[in-house]
């Protein structure tokens, strides 16, 4: 999928970091559909400009990114989010996951980490700073030791020997090339195995997909 299919909302409360980020996403082929300094405008302009990923700051004037993210998640026709912020705080991510978002970065990532993150959470892949993924797959591990077992709803979908292969190594917190290399097959067909177990389990992105795997025990 080229860059220019990906239509992105920046969202940050500093006017030349905002713009800073806007002019290397549209110089990238990016269409920057739209900016914004505060939530309350990100809001009110995403339903008309309809982003399909929102880069998101955890710290505007009116509320946090966390609940601007939940608010851009529960629109109608949602955009993936990706937090970009100076915190790297474990408090501040697993916040930002929870709420919706598929990838954080902190700002001191590189322009090319940048692009990078925005390519892959468009395709729907959790994307974190390094160290972060490892903190986020634990909290996930946690929250499924916790749960009190319960009945199944019903039998779990079918997946494919492969499918579950590549789900498994999801869960692990494996990138897609990394799975591609892992299995000898191609990028794209990874990303085409994912897509069709969301759809069959009736989810809607990796991060999803991850709680799931967990909760079934596949990251052993």
């Amino acid at each position: 999928m080229g860059m220019d299919a990906i239509r992105v909302l920046v969202v940050d409360d500093h006017p030349m970091w905002r713009d800073a980020v806007a002019r290397d996403l549209g110089e990238a082929g990016v269409d920057v559909v739209g900016t914004a300094g505060d939530g309350a405008k990100a809001l009110r302009i995403a339903p008309a400009a309809r982003p399909t990923l929102a880069v998101v700051d955890l710290n505007l004037p009116d509320m946090s990114g966390v609940e601007l993210t939940a608010g851009l998640v529960a629109l109608a026709d949602p955009p993936r989010v990706l937090v970009l912020s100076a915190s790297g705080e474990g408090d501040d991510v697993l916040a930002a996951v929870k709420a919706g978002a598929t990838g954080y970065l902190v700002k001191s990532a590189a322009r090319e980490e940048l692009l990078d993150a925005v390519r892959r959470v468009h395709a729907g892949e959790a994307v974190y700073t390094p160290g972060l993924a490892g903190l986020v797959l634990g909290e996930y591990r946690r929250l499924a030791s916790a749960k009190e077992p319960r009945e199944p709803d019903g039998p779990a979908p079918a997946l494919t020997p492969r499918e579950t292969e590549v789900l498994r190594l999801v869960a692990k917190g494996l990138a897609y090339k990394q799975i591609a290399a892992r299995l000898s097959i191609a990028h794209r067909t990874v990303q085409n195995h994912v897509q069709n177990t969301l759809t069959k389990l009736h989810l809607h992105n990796r991060v999803e997909l991850v709680r799931y795997a967990i909760d079934q025990g596949l990251d052993d």
